[in-house]
């Protein structure tokens, strides 16, 4: 018996995106609900590719459908999807981070292709991933709404600041905020600036050696803690706590599919 197996509930969500007439037509899959099945199957136990359990089908057709669906921007749909109906929850969205360890079979990918708004493309062999003491590292930025749940994601190499990713968490969603959080990693006066534009408050601690010091309200700041909740819950996907894969649109797809879970099982908890 395999566990963690799509409900009912999670394949009612999925379904209307991947059962469709392809472009060119042609032979739908067989079954779209085992080839997510076998994905999820692959996200949450960080196995190999080739070590997928033959009743979820075999893993080279599942994994070619896996990239056709990533390369397509499928997840980003869903995630777009998910984030339009979380109503007033968009008023107040909250930054975080979390470094993410590579393992070594991570590296040496041949480069990214470009995919869409989840990341920007790095001809590079190792794309989105930096070799710092520890080894390689990839850091997920993210974008949450009040309830901590992600409405955008970005991968970036390890070493990268938080700061130095606002522009592109806030060009991947047209949904300004009335109250923005973050933590130091955040605490830039450009920053600040185009969040009063958008006519949101920043509640952003300052470091400790800036001259200037801004306040932030406890009541409002202790909210991140949802944020932080949600990536410990997105680390119970292997997958994602560790990067196994070349191309950092291979990782942020499992990124996307895990919090993709988590907000459905959300959506139906409330």
């Amino acid at each position: 018996m395999i566990r963690g197996l799509l409900t009912d509930e999670e394949w009612s969500f999925f379904e209307p995106f991947v059962v469709s007439a392809g472009p060119l037509g042609g032979r739908p899959a067989r079954s779209h609900r085992r080839v997510l099945d076998a994905i999820f199957w692959i996200a949450r136990t960080g196995a190999p590719w080739r070590d997928l359990p033959a009743e979820l089908g075999h893993w080279n057709s599942v994994f070619r459908q896996f990239r056709r669906w990533t390369a397509s921007g499928l997840w980003d749909v869903m995630l777009e999807a998910l984030a339009d109906g979380g109503g007033d929850a968009d008023l107040l969205q909250m930054f975080d981070s979390a470094s993410i360890r590579a393992h070594h079979c991570a590296a040496g990918g041949r480069g990214d292709s470009p995919t869409g708004s989840w990341a920007f493309w790095v001809p590079s062999r190792l794309a989105a991933m930096g070799a710092l003491r520890g080894g390689f590292t990839s850091k997920l930025h993210i974008r949450g709404n009040a309830h901590g749940l992600p409405i955008a994601l970005h991968v970036t190499a390890g070493q990268e600041a938080d700061c130095s990713n606002y522009d592109a968490l806030m060009a991947a969603r047209d949904s300004d905020p009335a109250i923005m959080l973050g933590d130091r990693g955040y605490d830039s006066d450009p920053i600040r600036q185009d969040l009063r534009d958008r006519g949101a408050v920043p509640e952003i601690p300052t470091k400790r050696n800036r001259h200037v010091q801004h306040s932030v309200s406890r009541p409002l700041y202790a909210l991140r803690s949802r944020i932080e909740c949600f990536i410990n819950h997105l680390k119970n996907s292997r997958r994602v706590d560790t990067r196994y894969d070349q191309t950092s649109d291979s990782f942020l797809a499992f990124a996307a599919l895990s919090s993709i879970r988590l907000w459905i099982r959300f959506v139906h908890a409330t």
